[in-house]
């Protein structure tokens, strides 16, 4: 048994191979035209462009990755089932169970390579390769400020923070404005300043002004050259995630960000609910290979189609997941559905499509 085991995997990891290779050429050669152009006007160095797309391929292999398991799966069970090798199987007495083992073995080994990429991979390559198209194809001179996209953030439960730029090491900030709320969110105290310092991990404000506002009407105003405050966000907050672009957080990141910051709103939202996506997405790589096993024997337990079909049908299967999950992501970033179920809802509906088709395989 443990021979037909490695049999099984052996051909399975290398049709998944094959697969793989092709969807990423693919991917690959459509992007590198679409930026070919771009990157010639800029007279780009072809190393630079090289380590460009390098660190692009730990995102495409998550994104195809899935797409490739299924693919493999319904070719795998074809070429089987055209040498009538399951039907052998099957009448030695060996449970279909068994048979599929090593898929789903090799699927959960990539959904936990998936899992890593997802983690800690992908954002820090994404922000390298960015880093390399702006600097060193395109040119451009590191910037020593940055305005912010999202200005406004919520850093207590009565306090608001305005900040209109940060330096690129977020230990600088500029146009500082902070907004105390009573509990009737009422202004109760507001603190400008024209810059903010962090050093030593403490916030330092300069030259600002402190105003409170009595619930009589009365304003009193009173400045400051140099002024410490209690914050607890630190500069990574402010040159990264104030900017919302979770796509460069690592998942360690956002939980952190979010035990630090009184956050709510639509950008808490957007963030909780990528951040369950990214949880959830490795593994449809399992619930891939349970549709590709039931898709493949649905007829009658032992027959499985051509490749033509199955190519056919791992296209559409893959499109309409991709549709469903993108359908979803967009609801629970807009707040319809919560997080948790925006994230984890294509993977629940296919898994349930998957065992439908299973339970319905005539052995």
């Amino acid at each position: 048994m443990p021979i037909l085991f490695c049999y099984l995997l052996r051909e399975y990891g290398k049709i998944f191979t094959m697969c793989f290779s092709g969807l990423m050429t693919v991917y690959l050669v459509i992007d590198f035209f679409e930026k070919v152009r771009r990157f010639l006007r800029y007279d780009a160095n072809w190393i630079d462009v090289l380590t460009y797309f390098l660190l692009k391929t730990p995102a495409i292999s998550f994104q195809i990755a899935p797409l490739a398991i299924l693919m493999a799966t319904l070719l795998t069970f074809g070429l089987l089932s055209r040498g009538h090798e399951i039907t052998a199987m099957r009448s030695c007495g060996i449970s279909l169970l068994w048979i599929t083992s090593p898929f789903i073995v090799f699927a959960a080994g990539i959904s936990l390579v998936l899992l890593l990429f997802s983690s800690t991979i992908i954002p820090l390559a994404a922000g390298k390769s960015e880093e390399i198209r702006t600097t060193r194809i395109e040119k451009k001179p590191p910037a020593a400020a940055v305005v912010l996209k999202q200005p406004w953030t919520r850093v207590g439960a009565d306090s608001l923070m305005y900040v209109t730029s940060i330096s690129v090491d977020g230990e600088l900030l500029g146009g500082v404005r902070l907004f105390q709320f009573d509990r009737n969110f009422q202004l109760a105290d507001m603190t400008e300043a024209d810059e903010a310092r962090y050093s030593d991990s403490t916030w330092t404000l300069f030259q600002g002004r402190h105003r409170r506002f009595s619930p009589d009407g009365t304003v009193s105003t009173t400045g400051f050259d140099r002024q410490t405050i209690v914050l607890t966000l630190i500069p990574d907050d402010f040159t990264t995630w104030l900017a919302g672009d979770s796509e460069l957080m690592t998942l360690h990141d956002i939980r952190a960000y979010s035990r630090r910051r009184h956050q709510q709103g639509s950008q808490a939202t957007r963030l909780k609910t990528d951040y369950y996506s990214r949880i959830a997405f490795p593994f449809v790589a399992v619930i891939m290979v349970l549709v590709g096993i039931a898709l493949s024997l649905r007829r009658s337990g032992t027959k499985g189609g051509s490749m033509a079909m199955g190519i056919g049908q791992a296209l559409a299967v893959g499109f309409c997941f991709w549709t469903t999950h993108s359908i979803a992501i967009a609801l629970g970033r807009g707040g319809v559905l919560t997080p948790l179920i925006a994230g984890w809802m294509a993977n629940v509906l296919f898994m349930s499509f998957g065992l439908y088709l299973m339970f319905k395989i005539r052995y």
